[in-house]
């Protein structure tokens, strides 16, 4: 089946557009106090941000029905925070304290949140996407009519467990969406460098598998492909791609200095395709918001990070006894 690329966007309130705006700048402002406070010493380990991506997941997620579930790498504290994970939670488990969602002990990159349907960031690469297999599969015998957005990125996209799972989420019709978050440069690498088709979103053609091509600076074009996705899910045809072509502002991690790309390079996707900017002005241009609403939107906002970054640093570490505790399961 040919894949295709999209443009059509759906017609949305400025209610809903001003939502799209609150959750995109949450994220954002999450990120850069995450940063700060790597850059205290109060976060260690890996910590890999999510500021430029933003219209990723907060378009996916606009489209995405109660008990649908999500899947995703390393980078994943914006998919935490689109699906409704407390930011308290999500903070304290950076700084590795006891009110952390995984109890400080799984750090940046594993959380994990049942009640929001959440499986968990993955540290290694392409891991997840088995899994998220799985997790749709599970959906599929029980018959609950749920999907299962299950994230990679153009660096994993080149990992043969990706296609066997390919081969499998086809040949079982299972109801996955494969989102493949491509900002361009893996872990340091551009994708042309390291890929031998231009299109990450053809990949599936082999195994049957529709794809398309998203804008994923654009959280409207975002929110209509994964409402195509999702509807051909639902509707028994089995798994559906989405290549988001997206951009990191930062490097792949907090040591990454990104010395691969030119700072005019980023500084020109900030000031021409930044998600946030480009909502914000719809939001000004078609007189849904004044500028004062949306001071007032970040001002909210800038609180929530506070009081995220405040609990993290009062919340305890976890006791000693806490290494031995959620390692086996209860037989």
């Amino acid at each position: 089946m040919a894949a295709k690329k999209t443009t059509k966007k759906p017609n949305v309130s400025g209610e809903e557009l001003l939502k799209y705006y609150r959750e995109m700048l949450l994220i954002r402002r999450f990120e850069e106090k995450a940063g700060q406070l790597y850059g205290m010493g109060l976060i260690g380990g890996f910590c890999h941000l999510y500021i430029g991506q933003e219209a990723v997941v907060v378009g996916l997620e606009a489209a995405a029905e109660e008990g649908d579930k999500r899947i995703t790498s390393y980078r994943d504290h914006g998919h935490m925070l689109a699906c409704g994970m407390d930011p308290k939670g999500v903070m304290a488990e950076l700084t590795g304290r006891e009110g952390g969602y995984s109890k400080g002990k799984g750090g940046s990159m594993h959380m994990f949140s049942k009640e929001k349907h959440f499986y968990g960031g993955h540290g290694i690469v392409g891991a997840q996407v088995p899994l998220g297999a799985g997790l749709a599969f599970a959906d599929q015998y029980l018959e609950n009519g749920r999907v299962t957005f299950t994230y990679f990125g153009d660096g994993a996209a080149n990992q043969g467990q990706i296609y066997e799972t390919f081969n499998m989420a086809a040949l079982w019709k299972l109801p996955v969406i494969f989102v493949i978050e491509n900002n361009q440069y893996a872990m340091g690498t551009a994708q042309r460098r390291s890929t031998s088709t231009p299109d990450l979103y053809t990949r599936g053609e082999a195994f049957g598998i529709p794809g398309e091509l998203v804008d994923g600076m654009d959280v409207l074009a975002v929110k209509s492909a994964s409402e195509t996705a999702l509807k051909h899910c639902r509707s028994g045809k089995g798994p559906y791609i989405l290549e988001v072509k997206t951009y990191r502002y930062r490097g792949h991690s907090m040591s990454d200095p990104a010395k691969y790309r030119t700072r005019e390079e980023v500084q020109k996707m900030r000031d021409e395709r930044d998600p946030i900017e480009n909502v914000r002005s719809m939001l000004l241009t078609g007189k849904h918001a004044t500028e004062d609403d949306l001071k007032a939107v970040d001002k909210e906002i800038k609180a929530i990070v506070n009081e995220a970054a405040e609990f993290s640093k009062e919340s305890p570490e976890p006791a000693l006894e806490e290494l031995y505790t959620d390692i086996y399961a209860d037989a």
